[in-house]
């Protein structure tokens, strides 16, 4: 065994390791977990106890000499490829460039703070979710066009015995979460909802299949209308600036009774009129509305004892109006040239 590892020794010192291919050779060959010092040492085992003092010795020096030659030769190729300029071109310059906050982000961010200000706290739920979270429980009529496959992306599951196939989906709104909120805690709820929804639309410069929003749910004893007006008020002078108006126009959702659109003043011409708002000074925001009984009573809440309003926003919408983006694809596209834009927006 000693002549063994004496010729290795030789060989090491000797070995050409200029190229990434013999490095990596010699790695496996000698540094690998099935390389001859792994072998060296299990035959070691079978050293008679008179001789493995000097066997193991040698063997330590094998690999200790082994790992210096390797570790030697790696740090010698990785000078030269610096110097030598062997290395990828394509890379940016030094020092790299910071990346940015996406914008999505920076306004989910800033949403989130308006409202953690005034005592809402924020839950998230699942994106696939089931026909009773994003539809039965929110009053949804079973023949509403919500539910048609020309809006909804529903899952299919071959084998499914225990119930119906149609009713696993990408959810459509995060109001399925304030209804798990609602099954889950008790009165009095202050929440907001932010996340990814689904919605089968064709991809455009004002509509994409994917979107995320924010929902907010507020439930308690005497919740009124004017306590809604008052929290959106608040939540646009916010974000848009303290100048910013807002106008509530009667509306329809199934979940709220009654029901809103919210509008805020221009935020490009200050309300005067221009083509971004039709030259009507406003934009549409959101929805909102007073939680209708019924959903309150689809999660064990007693519709006579307490009440509540809700809202719901698309977060692409917001930062379109905050930052003047005129094409909503944009957000999706992952061009540097749009991103940078954000970089003082961290």
């Amino acid at each position: 065994m000693l002549d063994k590892i004496k010729e290795h020794l030789e060989e090491i010192s000797k070995i050409n390791l200029n190229g990434q291919e013999e490095l990596e050779s010699f790695r496996l060959r000698y540094l690998s977990k099935k390389g001859i010092i792994s072998e060296l040492f299990e035959e070691f085992r079978n050293v008679p106890p008179e001789h493995k003092k000097e066997v193991g010795q040698r063997l330590n020096e094998l690999k200790q000499k082994a790992q210096e030659r390797y570790d030697s030769a790696k740090e010698t190729r990785k000078s030269t490829e610096v110097v030598s300029g062997e290395h990828d071109l394509t890379r940016p310059a030094f020092p790299y460039p910071e990346g940015t906050r996406h914008p999505i982000s920076i306004v989910r961010k800033e949403i989130i703070g308006i409202f953690s200000r005034i005592g809402f706290t924020v839950s998230e739920g699942p994106e696939i979710e089931d026909d009773a979270h994003v539809f039965s429980k929110l009053n949804f009529a079973p023949e509403h066009p919500a539910r048609d496959m020309q809006d909804t992306f529903y899952i299919y599951r071959v084998s499914s015995e225990d119930s119906n196939p149609d009713d696993i989906l990408l959810r459509t709104h995060t109001s399925s979460v304030q209804v798990r909120v609602m099954e889950n805690q008790k009165p009095p709820l202050r929440t907001i909802s932010p996340g990814r929804v689904f919605r089968n639309e064709a991809i455009s410069a004002r509509a994409h299949c994917i979107f995320h929003q924010i929902e907010g749910l507020y439930i308690d004893e005497n919740v009124s209308f004017a306590d809604l007006k008052q929290t959106l008020t608040f939540f646009a002078r916010e974000l848009f600036g303290k100048e910013t108006k807002i106008r509530l126009r009667p509306s329809y959702f199934p979940f709220t009774e009654p029901s809103a659109e919210m509008d805020v003043s221009c935020t490009i011409c200050g309300g005067k009129g221009c083509n971004v708002c039709k030259y009507t000074g406003w934009l549409e925001l959101l929805g909102c509305g007073m939680v209708h009984p019924n959903v309150l009573e689809a999660s064990n809440i007693d519709s006579k004892k307490y009440t509540g309003f809700a809202f719901g926003m698309g977060i692409e919408r917001a930062a379109m109006l905050k930052y003047q983006v005129n094409d909503l694809r944009l957000y999706f596209e992952n061009d540097l040239r749009f991103l940078d834009q954000f970089r003082t927006a961290l």
